[in-house]
């Protein structure tokens, strides 16, 4: 008998729920629970300090002491992280700046601006492909609209799977149009032939009236056998059929490109003309360029990736940098707090240029400072384009200001309130914005409770108002424009703030920075994200004082929740739910595994609803359990663990040997149980855990059925002669595991 697909299903999940719910959302009662052994207090480092333990990774901290190597991860610069240098060489847009990412991939407003002649087209031959093949998709969309209105129907879009099964007669008419005919050409051509050859052959004179019926009859022979005329078709058809046609040209032309040596490719493909580069480009999506981008240089494979979509390579090469430096950095604790200060700072990368702007903003604002000054991360986070950016301060004008008001600049000193005048006929102008204002306060500083009002909301915009970009689409940076800046006196949680332009920004920043309130809930915020969802007030308590004392020194404040009880307590181990970031990147660092592609990890976290950089809300991702239990989210993570395990995701290479200690299919399968409990969960598994996985091993043994899993669900299906789980089915279900999920 086979074990079904729905019983492994419900499995699964009456596995979870039973064993993860009650537990995840359970308070730990037990608060006077013994000191934990150097082992399980080297675990608990591990969880809470990195993204998880590697192997061998217990023992070494063990054998280093957990309080140097806390002491260690503190200090990053004193750690040789240069084989993850390596691995992050290929991704060429970590290491350009803004204005080189706007150059090389362009948004749509640089791509108008040349088409408009406003720009010129590119030198360098790389970028102008892109160019190239942006301006064609936007002329191509242009014509098809245009065409759409002439014909009283909407513009055809290309139709993918019909332009992957063109009939005979396309086929035939593409072949002819390679070959430089028109359809049919061949047809009339063999017709012709056919034609002369009747005509001289024979030779001699014939009797005239003969050669006129045996011509007519000729025609009439002919016009028997000639094709039926070419039935009419709508324009939405002939759009289909022309890009059926084109799909057509462009595989074959992919097939012939694929013969050549890689450079040879890529010159080949630059000095295709626009049209072909577009179909060249469509023939390589949705995947299936993998194989065409084999053998050439990084740089060659961005170009031909930015054909299609420019912006998705900066933010695509982001995303896979994160996962490679949560996996294979040894500076792990610089890691974890990158993410915390980007979650607390949250940006959304689809918000049109902050796609351009979040490598520079990961990479000059928040990494720079994550175990610095919190002021000097703050005023960091407020100059950077991608935050000014993302929150419309930079389009924020003061009421009063000159551009407002339309008066023409050095008209007036730049700090002195200038005389009302009508603004110009026609002349449109922003308004205050007050986002960044309000996300000031409550979210990065002060908290929702922190004793602000909307008065005050609205005097720190104006406060901000000219702190914008220059030239957001051609990667510049920060500038202050005392034209946008609301002139006077403003007033901030009860103080006096004097006209001074830019210098009163920072001065509200480090009234904020330095404000007992920021120093609670800045405090509170990194107990929940390394002690508990609901972490001890008093332990908040003394890192708010030791914020106040250093001068909000990040790293003092993290030193002391180091050292306190309430972070080393029992009842904080394996208290933490991990989110999808975590719970991916652990199970890929507890496996050892190789990751020959990280694009694959990438899509598995979008499907369990945390796309990096995805967050649109100012709040980012939530840190707390409720936000990531539920049934279906414990069951994709269980199908995330198995398929891992099984070597069903691309591009991420499990050595089942490495994991058993030597043998890949062990004689005694619960023996092989004990061995993976002791290396993925450190010999930290409950009865009930481990008496599940038993079961699961016995059942799939008797009813014969070894589970496999589906390359793209990551779901489990019957198959297979009868024999009990291997390692890599073990392993998966305790990386599925309650104790797995918890850090």
């Amino acid at each position: 008998m086979r074990l079904g697909r729905t019983k492994m299903v419900v499995f699964l999940l009456c596995f979870s729920l039973a064993c993860t719910v009650p537990q995840l959302l359970a308070k730990k009662k037990d608060k006077a629970a013994p000191s934990p052994d150097d082992q399980r207090r080297a675990l608990h480092a591990l969880n809470r300090l990195t993204f998880g333990p590697r192997p061998g990774d217990v023992q070494q901290v063990m054998a280093m002491g957990v309080e140097q190597w806390v002491d260690l991860q503190m200090h990053p610069e004193k750690i040789d992280d240069t084989a993850l240098n390596a691995r992050l060489e290929p991704l060429r847009t970590l290491r350009m700046s803004m204005r080189e990412i706007a150059e090389d991939f362009p948004d749509g407003q640089e791509i108008t601006q040349v088409r408009n002649g406003k720009k010129p087209m590119p030198s360098d031959p790389a970028r102008r492909a892109v160019f190239q093949v942006q301006l064609a998709r936007q002329e191509e969309r242009k014509e098809r609209k245009e065409e759409g209105g002439k014909n009283g129907v909407a513009a055809a879009t290309p139709d993918k799977a019909g332009s992957a099964q063109a009939d005979a007669s396309t086929m035939a008419a593409a072949t002819d149009g390679a070959n430089g005919n028109e359809p049919h050409t061949a047809i009339n051509t063999a017709m012709n032939g056919a034609m002369i050859d009747g005509t001289n052959s024979g030779g001699g004179s014939s009797d005239p009236v003969a050669e006129a019926k045996s011509a007519t009859q000729d025609q009439d022979t002919m016009a028997a056998a000639a094709p039926p005329p070419p039935m009419k078709l709508t324009a939405e058809e002939k759009e289909h059929a022309r890009l059926r046609e084109e799909q057509l040209y462009s595989d074959l032309e992919v097939q012939q490109l694929l013969n050549l040596p890689s450079d040879q490719r890529f010159k080949k493909i630059l000095s295709m003309s626009p049209q072909a580069q577009v179909g060249l480009a469509d023939s390589l999506r949705g995947g299936k360029g993998q194989a065409f981008l084999e053998g050439l240089t990084p740089k060659q494979k961005e170009t031909l990736l930015a054909m299609n979509n420019p912006g998705g390579v900066v933010t695509g090469e982001l995303a896979q940098a994160k996962l490679l430096r949560a996996i294979y950095s040894q500076r792990q604790f610089e890691e974890v707090m990158t993410d915390f200060w980007c979650n607390h700072f949250n940006v959304f990368m689809d918000k049109g240029l902050d796609r351009l702007m979040l490598t520079s903003y990961e990479r000059d604002v928040i990494r720079p400072h994550a175990l610095g000054k919190f002021e000097d991360l703050l005023v960091a986070t407020a100059k950077s384009p991608a935050m000014l950016f993302y929150l419309d301060n930079w389009l924020s004008v003061g009421p009063n200001s000159a551009q407002a008001l339309g008066i023409p600049a050095n008209s007036y000193g730049p700090y002195r309130r200038p005389r009302p005048l009508r603004p110009k006929p026609g002349k449109r102008t922003s308004g205050l914005n007050e986002n960044y204002g309000r996300e000031l306060m409550e979210l990065h500083t002060l908290s929702v409770n922190g004793g602000y009002s909307q008065r005050d909301v609205t005097e720190v915009a104006k406060v901000f108002t000219g702190w914008t970009i220059d030239k957001p689409a051609e990667g510049g940076g920060f500038r202050f424009d005392p034209r946008m800046h609301e002139p006077g006196a403003k007033f901030v949680l009860g103080h006096r703030i004097k006209p001074k332009g830019e210098g009163e920004g920072l001065e509200v920043l480090h009234r904020l920075a330095t404000s007992p309130q920021t120093a609670h809930f800045i405090s509170l915020k990194l107990a929940q994200r390394f002690v508990a969802d609901d972490p001890p007030p008093a332990l908040v308590d003394r890192m708010a004082k030791t914020f106040q004392k250093k001068k909000g020194d990040i790293r003092e404040v993290l030193d002391t929740l180091f050292h306190s009880p309430e972070f080393w307590d029992g009842g904080a181990y394996r208290a933490k739910v991990k989110t999808p970031l975590e719970f991916v990147a652990s199970a890929v660092r507890a496996t050892g595994a190789e990751i020959e592609d990280a694009q694959p990890l990438v899509g598995q976290l979008n499907r369990m609803g945390m796309p990096l950089y995805g967050a649109q809300p100012p709040t980012g991702y939530s840190m707390k359990a409720e936000t990531w239990v539920s049934s279906s989210a414990l069951l994709n993570r269980m199908n995330f663990a198995l398929a891992l395990t099984s070597g069903k995701i691309k591009g991420v290479k499990v050595d089942a040997a490495h994991l058993s200690g030597g043998s890949a299919s062990p004689p005694d399968a619960t023996a092989m149980l004990a061995t993976l409990e002791a290396s993925l969960l450190v010999g930290g598994v409950s009865r009930q855990t481990h008496d599940s996985i038993v079961a699961q091993i016995d059942a799939a043994g008797k009813n014969g059925a070894q589970p496999k899993v589906d390359n793209k669900a990551g779901t489990r299906k019957p198959g297979g002669a009868a024999r009990p789980p291997d390692v890599s089915t073990i392993a998966g279900l305790l990386l599925g595991s309650p104790e797995f999920q918890r850090r």
